[in-house]
């Protein structure tokens, strides 16, 4: 059972850092006109030297894009302390939860071609869905509940506002509930470690869904923003609606035509070398809670869940952005259609609804990834809680990350001081101007 540091830290406040971590905001127009020296990344070079060795990481990489010119990446060190291979960008890292914005691109180029709506209710594609029941206190009796006043939408599952929960948010009895029903779409270590251990999962998407419906919302449809199993939810509805199953729908339209080679539910044993170490950091100290060579992502998952699933390589997640940046197109070649991109990177958040206070001020939130506002307009992007970040900014077509691989994100301050060697970088092009 995870540990309440477990479920909100690295799962909540820690997981929220790390796209804080990568989101330029108001920076990235001055990056856009000042990018021309050879080493853009000096300071963030600087910085991972720094935190790569003894009592540190074992490798980092970083990278940074820019229309129209070769990506940058920074990758230093090995992919485990204990493992000797160089990181690299095709160094395999386990992404989390960016695997919703994929999800949510992929649902959106459905809605683009008229398949399913945006504000269509789910239980006309999951009839099982249809009469919900909400809890009348967040988080409190699972017994004590009133009828939806308003069906889930497919907004609500792409922007957290469905009301459905998360065994790593919730608390109370409602986790018990979830966990009994392995309502738990993530696989972390198979090490009994408090904290990082988790229940067994559900086998299969429809299954998953099955259980889902049987459980309580936790606020009423609309109402607010909390982080939930939404988007595991549209990985299902998007089997419905295709007639394929949800990891192979992606691989045909996304992964396949925009040239992401290693970004999988299930890592082939052939490729177990390049998959880096996850760490657990325990009072300071990094302990290997998946190792590559004998990973948990080398077994077939439960199921290929869209909300935290995914493993990928610092070259296929900038491919997947550098789409995006590109509304749709890449290498002359397009795979999602343009108005997808556009309305998907959008504030999808409904009406009268606050955004999470979290990557810096009140943002919205678009398909399964933040969305920024004001002078972070264009901003789109999230986390994952392994140490993972990508953001795109949709207007100058800039784009950032930062891999490692460790346990909770806010045990070491290199995100923070990643934040602040990208700046200075950015400063210092500014001066040589």
């Amino acid at each position: 059972m995870p540990s309440p540091l477990f479920e909100a830290v690295v799962h909540r406040r820690a997981l929220l850092q790390l796209g804080a971590a990568a989101g330029l905001g108001a920076l990235l127009p001055s990056l856009a006109q000042a990018a021309t020296r050879p080493d853009l990344m000096a300071n963030v070079r600087a910085l991972i030297t720094r935190w790569v060795g003894p009592g540190k990481f074992p490798g980092l990489v970083a990278s940074l894009g820019r229309p129209g010119q070769a990506t940058e990446f920074v990758a230093l060190g090995s992919q485990g302390f204990t493992d000797p291979d160089p990181m690299t960008p095709d160094t395999l890292f386990r992404i989390y939860s960016m695997t919703k914005p994929i999800t949510g691109m992929a649902a959106m180029g459905l809605i683009a071609q008229g398949k399913i709506g945006l504000d269509q209710p789910v239980y006309e594609i999951l009839p099982q869905f249809r009469n919900m029941m909400v809890q009348n206190t967040y988080d409190g009796s699972v017994t004590a509940l009133h009828p939806a006043p308003r069906p889930i939408t497919m907004r609500h599952l792409l922007t957290h506002t469905s009301g459905l929960g998360y065994a790593i948010v919730q608390q109370g009895p409602i986790v018990k509930m979830m966990q009994e029903k392995g309502l738990i779409p993530g696989q972390v270590t198979r090490l009994p470690i408090n904290g990082f251990t988790r229940a067994r999962s559900i086998q299969g998407l429809k299954a998953f869904a099955d259980a889902l419906a049987q459980v309580p919302l936790v606020y009423d449809p609309g109402t607010r923003w909390s982080y939930s199993m939404g988007l595991d939810l549209m990985g299902h509805v998007i089997e419905v609606v295709t007639g394929k199953a949800f990891d192979q729908y992606l691989q045909q339209t996304i992964f396949g035509p925009a040239g992401m080679k290693d970004t999988v539910f299930q890592v082939p044993r052939a490729d177990a070398g390049r998959l880096a170490t996850n760490y657990g950091v325990i009072q300071g100290i990094f302990v290997a809670i998946d190792e590559g060579n004998k990973s948990l992502f080398l077994e077939k998952p439960a199921a290929p869940f869209g909300g935290a699933g995914l493993v990928s390589t610092p070259r296929d997640y900038d491919r997947f952005l550098r789409m995006l940046a590109q509304f749709g197109q890449i290498d002359g070649r397009r795979i999602l259609p343009e108005k997808a991109v556009r309305l998907g990177a959008s504030n999808l958040l409904p009406k009268g609804v606050t955004g999470p206070a979290i990557m810096g001020p009140v943002g919205g939130f678009g398909a399964g990834g933040r969305v920024g506002l004001g002078a972070e307009a264009g901003i789109y992007g999230w986390a994952g809680a392994a140490g993972t970040v990508g953001m795109v900014d949709m207007v100058r077509g800039l784009r950032s990350q930062i891999f490692a691989q460790f346990m909770p994100a806010d045990a070491t301050n290199l995100l923070p001081e990643f934040q602040s060697a990208l700046k200075a970088d950015v400063m210092a092009l500014l001066e040589k101007r």
